[in-house]
C-alpha cells in the first residue's frame, strides 16, 4: 500500500480499559437486543417512553441541517471527486461490501481511490491515522482495517472526514475519495450520495433515534443519488446480492476453503455485527448447523470469546477476524464474499464521474 507521510503511523496509546470493558460489554450486550425488540418489534410502551427524546434529536437534526445550507458551520472541498456512502439507520446495511466494490470498480477504471472512515470504536487521540493491515483494531476500529486488507488502496481514519480527505489526496496521491458511512458527514462536500438500505428489516418502526433505529428521516434518501438494497429492493432502490462465499482461515497458513467443507456439519458462529441474523442465516444458507453466539456491533473480542471447548470449527464475519488474528485457533474461519449489484449501476457510476472530469 503507497505511504501516507501525512498521517500518523505510530500506533497511540490506549487508554487502559480492563475494569471497564467487562461492565460495558455486559450492558451492551443486554441492552442491544431490547432495542432491537423496540424498533423491529413490538414494543410500544417502551417506544413511546423514548418518543420525546426521538422528538428532541429530530429538532436537533432540522437545526443542524439548516446551519449547514446557511453557511453558519462550513463544508469544506476537496481536490478529487467524493463519494459518499452511507445509511440513515443503524448498521446491518451492507456498507463495507459495497464500499470494496466501488474500489474495485474505480480502479479498474483507471482511478486511483482512496477510503475515508471514521474509525467507529477506535480510540487513536490524534488524527489523521493511516490504516495498513498490521494496524490495531482498538486504535483505528475493525471496519477500516478489513477495508485496507481486502481493497489495498490507502485507507485513513479521521472524525474530520474533509481531513481525512485531504491526506488522502497530498500523501497518497488519491484522485478520487469514497466516504465510508458518511452520509451525515455534511462537512465534507460531495459529488455523489449513495444510500444503503436492508432490504429486509428496512426503517423499522419509522422513529428517530432512540425510539427508531433511524439516524434521519426516511426522506433524507430522496436526496441520494442512487440507493442500493442489500436483498430486497423497492422503488428506485438498486438490488445488492451477496456471492461468492469462501472459508478464510483467520489464522496459519491454510488456504481457503469453500463452504460445502463444513456442509451438514455443527459450527460455532460468532459476530459482532448489527444485524448477527444475517450472518446466521448465511450459514445456514450453505448447510451449516449453527450454533450462534451474538456479540455487541464492533465488540473487542478476546480468546475466550471464541473458544469454546471442543472441536467443532468456529466461523465469524470478516469485519469480526482481524480482532482475533492474535489469539485464532487452528479451526476458526471467517466467510468472505463479494456483491453483484443489478441494473448496471456499475457504468452509470462511471459515466457520471467520467462525465463531470470532462466537463
Amino acid at each position: 500500500m503507497p505511504s501516507c507521510t501525512g498521517c500518523n503511523l505510530t500506533k497511540p496509546p490506549l487508554r487502559s480499559k480492563v475494569a471497564v470493558t467487562g461492565v460495558s460489554s455486559t450492558f451492551r450486550r443486554r441492552l442491544e437486543p431490547f432495542l432491537l425488540r423496540i424498533w423491529y418489534e413490538s414494543a410500544q410502551p417502551w417506544q413511546f417512553l423514548l418518543t420525546p427524546l426521538s422528538l428532541l434529536f429530530g429538532v436537533l437534526l432540522r437545526v443542524r441541517r439548516v446551519a449547514y445550507r446557511r453557511g453558519w458551520l462550513a463544508r469544506e472541498s476537496v481536490a478529487a471527486p467524493v463519494v459518499v456512502v452511507g445509511n440513515i439507520s443503524v448498521g446491518g446495511s451492507g456498507k463495507t461490501p459495497f464500499v470494496i466494490w466501488l474500489v474495485e470498480l474505480f480502479s479498474a477504471h483507471g482511478y486511483r481511490p482512496g477510503i475515508v472512515s471514521r474509525g467507529y470504536g477506535g480510540e487513536a487521540t490524534y488524527w489523521p491515522q493511516q490504516v495498513r493491515g498490521d494496524a490495531d483494531p482498538q486504535a483505528v476500529g475493525d471496519e477500516p482495517i478489513m477495508l485496507a486488507l481486502r481493497c489495498q488502496c490507502p485507507v485513513v481514519v479521521d472524525p474530520v472526514r474533509a481531513r481525512g480527505a485531504q491526506a488522502l489526496i497530498e500523501s497518497a496521491g488519491c484522485d478520487l475519495i469514497i466516504t465510508d458511512d458518511g452520509l451525515q458527514h455534511y462537512g465534507l462536500k460531495r459529488d455523489l450520495e449513495i444510500g444503503l438500505i436492508d432490504g429486509r428489516r428496512r426503517f423499522g418502526n419509522g422513529w428517530l433515534l432512540p425510539a427508531g433505529p433511524l439516524r434521519e428521516p426516511v426522506s433524507r434518501l430522496k436526496e441520494c443519488d442512487f440507493l442500493v438494497a442489500k436483498g430486497r429492493a423497492q422503488g428506485r432502490e438498486y438490488p445488492m446480492k451477496f456471492v461468492d462465499y469462501t472459508l478464510v482461515p483467520v489464522a496459519g497458513d491454510r488456504s481457503p476453503e469453500e463452504p460445502r467443507l463444513f456442509a451438514g456439519s455443527q459450527v460455532h458462529a460468532v459476530t459482532a455485527i448489527a444485524d448477527p441474523e444475517s450472518f446466521f442465516a448465511s450459514l445456514r444458507r450453505l448447510g451449516m448447523d449453527v450454533i450462534e453466539h451474538a456479540y455487541p456491533d464492533h465488540f473487542q473480542f478476546g480468546g475466550q470469546q471464541i473458544s469454546f471447548g471442543d472441536d467443532l470449527p468456529v466461523i465469524m464475519t470478516e469485519k469480526d477476524a482481524v480482532k482475533c488474528r492474535s489469539f485464532a485457533g487452528a479451526n476458526d474461519w471467517f466467510l468472505r464474499f463479494s456483491i453483484e449489484v443489478g441494473d448496471k449501476l456499475d457504468q452509470k457510476l462511471i459515466n457520471i464521474l467520467e462525465g463531470r472530469k470532462s466537463g
